[in-house]
């Protein structure tokens, strides 16, 4: 467990961060266990015809409480994301449980099943990002950096060069810059006090803007060996956490086992860090990438894999 603990501490038990080891009993945190919630009500979703906003809402509703209330809902959970779910719990709108102020990483950790379900068009993939963001994280800057956090995934299990990733994203939150999707979103933007929707959304996209821009000059002069939260940003908050996931990879693209130990060996969020590292390593590479040992012992093994099966 390295989450809570600063550089120094986590080197007095493992001096080299390239040999973290992963702990015998190889339990989940929340992020996982909010990622196969959302995997699970994607799965509902998409047996019930294509994908649209009410299909998605009602089990996503239904898995976000359901986790709230579970006793295994012990892992150092986000404040937001409880408070959110038991306001969910209730039967109001989502678009009034949500939390407009918060833009935790809570918001992106979880969005990667959304990336690997091929079926989706562009707008279905960004408007159930958005939207899975929104129950909980209501922020612009929460919801456009789940966008691009699905969108990556999409594109890494497309097969695009990584290299050429963070040029993509670029393009994509421009383009995006002042788009809102009354369809997904609803009526979300008018809880806030912008002027107009199309301001809302881009109050979101251009911090996305900016945090690329330090991803692109962590990148011109990497360096593996430092805390990538130093360049990037700890994660705590949803674009920083999609920036250093990105940085950790990126910097060992075709060693994903040292990617997720960069990330997870840091003085951030590490857990989430290492969520969504292990995420866009995953999309990039496959299910193969990970050493048998660890798939063998990972908590909700089988469940992990059949979602993994569903969409791969």
């Amino acid at each position: 467990m390295t989450e809570f603990r600063t550089i120094e501490l986590i080197a007095a038990h493992d001096p080299d961060w390239r040999r973290l080891p992963l702990p015998k009993k190889a339990l989940v945190t929340d992020d996982t266990q909010m990622t196969l919630a959302l995997g699970r009500a994607l799965r509902t979703a998409l047996e019930l015809g294509p994908l649209g906003p009410p299909q998605l809402e009602r089990p996503l509703r239904e898995e976000f409480v359901d986790w709230w209330r579970s006793p295994e809902n012990n892992r150092a959970p986000g404040m937001t994301c409880l408070r959110s779910c038991q306001r969910l719990s209730d039967g109001r709108r989502w678009q009034e449980a949500s939390d407009l102020g918060s833009k935790g990483c809570g918001a992106n950790m979880r969005v990667a099943p959304i990336g690997l379900v091929r079926e989706l068009t562009p707008r279905q993939l960004s408007g159930a990002a958005q939207l899975q963001s929104a129950l909980t994280h209501g922020h612009p800057t929460a919801l456009a950096a789940s966008d691009l956090t699905a969108y990556a995934v999409r594109r890494l299990a497309d097969g695009l060069a990584p290299a050429a990733l963070t040029a993509e994203l670029r393009a994509y939150a421009r383009a995006a810059r002042t788009r809102y999707d009354e369809c997904w979103l609803g009526d979300l933007a008018a809880h806030a006090q912008d002027p107009s929707p199309e301001h809302f959304a881009a109050r979101g996209w251009d911090e996305c803007l900016g945090v690329l821009d330090r991803l692109d000059a962590a990148l011109a002069e990497p360096d593996v060996e430092a805390d990538p939260c130093l360049a990037t940003g700890e994660g705590w908050i949803a674009e920083e956490a999609l920036a250093t996931g990105l940085l950790c990879f990126l910097l060992l693209p075709d060693d994903p086992v040292a990617a997720v130990r960069r990330a997870a060996y840091s003085s951030g969020d590490s857990d989430s860090l290492a969520c969504l590292t292990g995420a866009f390593a995953g999309a990039h590479l496959g299910a193969s990438a990970w050493p048998a040992d660890w798939v063998e012992r990972i908590e909700h093994r089988d469940e992990l894999l059949a979602l993994g099966a569903l969409w791969d």
